[in-house]
């Protein structure tokens, strides 16, 4: 996960906006289709300014907690595996908001969990200490990843209405999927970068 290309993607899946798209709807379903899209938008950017937050300050948090690359490698692999095992078997409770009919989500839960979530969080947080000589292009991947998902999440009536609740299902799954197989490499990498140094 050295590129560009596996930056983005790692962030796109993690974010899940098609794993969002029925909770956004649900949280946004009273309102008028034009307030939608403003409210969407400044969650979005909202989540955006967090995440960048988190990117820049990423180096500073890991000194301050004394944590090592290896550990944060490894803590971070088995975080994603969980997130993605809930992807591909999600749990049967429904989600509540806890909005009143008509009422306005601000910051939370839109921005804060569901896009800027932990888990995307720490994902910075671990690889803006892995790139440090690469911050540009973390910073490109995270603008890609929140463009990607900011499109899906703005068409939201368009996705549902073309791949309904099945296809989007599905989808999520397939992209579960795919996260299994980042976060086993991140973890790999971490166990080999720790026993790395006892050889050296």
């Amino acid at each position: 996960m050295t590129d560009l290309f596996s930056a983005t993607m790692l962030l796109f899946l993690i974010m899940d906006p098609l794993g969002n798209l029925p909770i956004f709807m649900s949280a946004l379903k009273y309102l008028e289709p034009k307030r939608r899209r403003i409210i969407v938008m400044r969650e979005l950017l909202i989540a955006l300014f967090v995440m960048l937050l988190f990117l820049f300050a990423g180096n500073g948090i890991l000194s301050t907690l004394d944590l090592r690359p290896e550990t944060v490698s490894i803590s971070g692999g088995i975080i994603l595996f969980l997130i993605a095992i809930k992807m591909i078997f999600p749990s049967s409770e429904s989600n509540s908001l806890g909005l009143r009919v008509g009422e306005e989500p601000f910051i939370v839960p839109l921005a804060i969990p569901l896009v800027a979530g932990p888990s995307i969080l720490a994902t910075l947080i671990l690889l803006s200490n892995q790139k440090t000589a690469d911050m540009g292009n973390l910073v490109f991947a995270l603008f890609m990843a929140w463009g990607l998902s900011a499109v899906i999440l703005l068409m939201s009536n368009f996705f549902l209405k073309i791949l309904g609740s099945k296809g989007i299902n599905a989808l999520e799954r397939l992209m579960g999927l795919v996260l299994v197989m980042i976060s086993t490499q991140m973890f790999l990498d971490g166990i080999k970068s720790y026993l790395g140094n006892f050889t050296t």
